[in-house]
């Protein structure tokens, strides 16, 4: 008896602190297990409780009626596959005739009460099938990527979503994208995480820091080009807007349109060229997109003009050459001047960590949804790296990027540099960099010994 009591106490201890250190090896160890069972004991009063359930069909009354047999119960949805993951749990329900997608989407906050659970979010898979993700932890709290990802071609994983889901910032089904967040609200860190992401893959980063280069320079390595002031970075978009016509008439003189050649192969863009052709891809970072637009003489609004004129022409035709964009400021909105709501309505992916007024998050998710500006402007300050994502479809979630110290990107970048691509068109923009050091160099604070 006493060495049962010393193992269940070692048990509750180990439970105990497994909560506390670490949430995710808890959740597998023990919470999964009680959280499966509550819920499948409580399904059917919570799914009635909360008007998920239809009443019995005719048949089933007059069958009733004709055996003398009570009255059969109102009918939640069918339960087809209930799936512990490391972070909560995923429901796939069978909906009954009459129920519909959005009752359940409705009933989100009360499923999360009545099954104790940390937060319910669900989706539609197909007609009358519907996915209810159940998290059992803040998974937001302390961010731990999955060791494996789905890694594809210029598809980046980048942050963890609040339904413990990876949320990849994906070029080939979103190629633009608008990051919005105020000073000390994490959007470095998920600059930094998508730069990472990105060094290992074949493509060409590009960037544009007119903070006098102190965000993306310590990652010149990496860049096949680098501006850091207006007049530079005008060269360097007009630049990107040569190469990109080049890129059309590489895919114009590689068509191939001729009745013997299958439309499959037909090339329209550079994912459709053979390998041995295909240019690379370029990412263009412009870190302080407001930099870009403002002005305060004659001559800088001309410079203006020109950039973002260069801007929109990128974000109209530069998908098919395989030019992506990824604008970043801290204020984006209409008084930045003429050509922003063009460029704005170009950037389909959209993400926003803490902003300071409610017209930069209507700039980001005005035309989106109104409840994820909502969501913006309510993230606290103390919880920096939280940030509201959504695209044009009018889907949003909440993310949150794992902390990437600087240090980190640098050695990322570095240790990835043989892949910087050179590209003629942006030879002039090419970071000088001096040569890698041979061996390490200990980071101490003791002066070296002298002999």
């Amino acid at each position: 008896m006493t060495a049962l009591t010393v193992a269940l106490l070692l048990v509750v201890a180990s439970a105990v602190i497994l909560r506390w250190r670490r949430p995710a090896w808890y959740w597998l160890a023990f919470g999964a297990a009680f959280a499966a069972l509550r819920v499948l004991v409580r399904y059917t009063s919570v799914m009635d409780a909360c008007g998920l359930t239809v009443p019995p069909s005719r048949w089933r009354l007059t069958l009733a009626r004709i055996t003398n047999r009570p009255i059969p119960e109102s009918r939640a949805p069918r339960i087809l596959r209930i799936r512990p993951t490391r972070t909560g749990l995923v429901l796939r329900l069978k909906l009954r005739p009459g129920q519909d997608a959005f009752d359940v989407s409705a009933a989100t906050d009360r499923l999360r009460h009545s099954f104790s659970m940390y937060g319910v979010t669900s989706r539609e898979l197909r007609s009358g099938v519907v996915e209810v993700r159940m998290t059992g932890y803040d998974v937001l709290k302390r961010v731990q990527m999955p060791a494996r990802t789905a890694t594809a071609p210029m598809r980046v994983p980048v942050a963890l979503r609040e339904d413990g889901a990876v949320h990849y910032r994906d070029y080939r089904t979103v190629p633009h994208g608008l990051t919005l967040g105020a000073t000390e609200s994490g959007k470095s860190v998920y600059q930094r995480n998508l730069v990472a992401g990105l060094a290992p893959m074949n493509v060409a980063l590009v960037g544009i820091d007119c903070k006098q280069g102190v965000e993306l320079f310590p990652l010149a390595r990496r860049f096949s080009a680098l501006a850091d002031n207006p007049d530079t970075a005008l060269d360097l978009l007009e630049a990107l807007v040569t190469h990109m016509e080049g890129v059309y008439q590489l895919i114009r003189a590689e068509q191939r349109i001729t009745v013997n050649v299958p439309d499959a192969e037909i090339a329209a863009d550079i994912w459709d060229l053979p390998d041995h052709l295909r240019p690379v891809p370029v990412v263009v970072l412009v870190d302080e997109v407001a930099e870009l637009a403002l002005f305060a003489t004659k001559d800088e609004e001309k410079r203006r003009d020109r950039i973002i004129t260069a801007l929109v022409r990128l974000a109209q035709l530069g998908r098919a050459a395989g030019i992506y964009l990824e604008i970043c400021g801290q204020r984006f909105g209409s008084e930045l001047g003429k050509g922003i709501t063009m460029l704005r309505a170009q950037l389909t992916g959209r993400t926003a960590h803490r902003v300071n007024d409610e017209s930069s998050a209507n700039m980001a998710f005005g035309d989106i949804s109104p409840d994820a500006v909502l969501a913006a402007i309510q993230i606290p300050t103390e919880t920096p790296g939280i940030a509201v994502t959504g695209d044009s479809s009018g889907g949003w979630a909440r993310i949150r990027a794992p902390h990437t110290s600087l240090r980190e990107a640098v050695n990322l970048c570095n240790k990835h540099a043989d892949r910087t691509p050179d590209l003629p068109a942006l030879a002039a923009f090419r970071p000088a960099t001096a040569a890698l050091p041979s061996d390490r160099v200990p980071l101490s604070k003791t002066a070296p010994a002298t002999a």
